[in-house]
């Protein structure tokens, strides 16, 4: 299940899911599908996300050429949409601490496959950052605090400091943090 973001600012994002042929569901993580609740994931049954127009469309309908991909899968459902992606002159970062192999192993062999085609490794912490760049971009300030206080282990404390250091008030998060 590749999770396709496309830009920053005003970016697309493509949630993609199999159906489960028994229940007739889609199968979604429900945390992404949080992060998303208005979008409409895409049934699909390509391994190869980069194989199915209804993704593909969305992307080049986008213009953008800057691809940031995650999936559940490093070595199949993203290496497979990445490599092909990068050979159709994209540039694709890829989320190697928002995937996962099968093994460690799997994982680590994957990476080194992308990035020996041209992907670039990041990880959720540094798009996190690049995206909001300035802490006085007060737009997504609270958002991103949320995000580094929920998920950001000692970035948290790093966080709180810099907010003690810098003499502004501790924000209060959605999740009371």
């Amino acid at each position: 299940m590749p999770y396709v973001t496309v830009g920053q600012e005003n970016s697309a994002t493509i949630d993609l899911y199999y159906e489960d042929l028994g229940a007739g569901q889609p199968i979604v993580l429900k945390e992404l599908q949080d992060v998303f609740p208005d979008q409409k994931p895409i049934n699909r049954t390509f391994i190869n996300t980069w194989e199915d127009p209804n993704v593909t469309d969305i992307v080049k309908k986008s213009g953008r050429q800057q691809l940031i991909l995650a999936a559940l899968y490093t070595e199949i459902c993203l290496a497979m949409p990445v490599i092909q992606a990068l050979g159709e002159g994209y540039d694709v970062f890829i989320v190697t601490d928002a995937s996962g192999g099968v093994t460690a192993e799997a994982h680590d062999m994957a990476v080194r496959r992308m990035v020996q085609a041209g992907a670039i490794p990041i990880n959720w912490m540094a798009v996190l950052a690049e995206w909001q760049r300035d802490w006085a971009r007060t737009k997504t300030t609270n958002g991103v605090s949320d995000v580094l206080l929920e998920h950001g282990g000692a970035s948290a404390v790093a966080l709180a400091w810099e907010q003690q250091l810098l003499a502004t008030p501790p924000l209060v998060t959605a999740g009371g943090h």
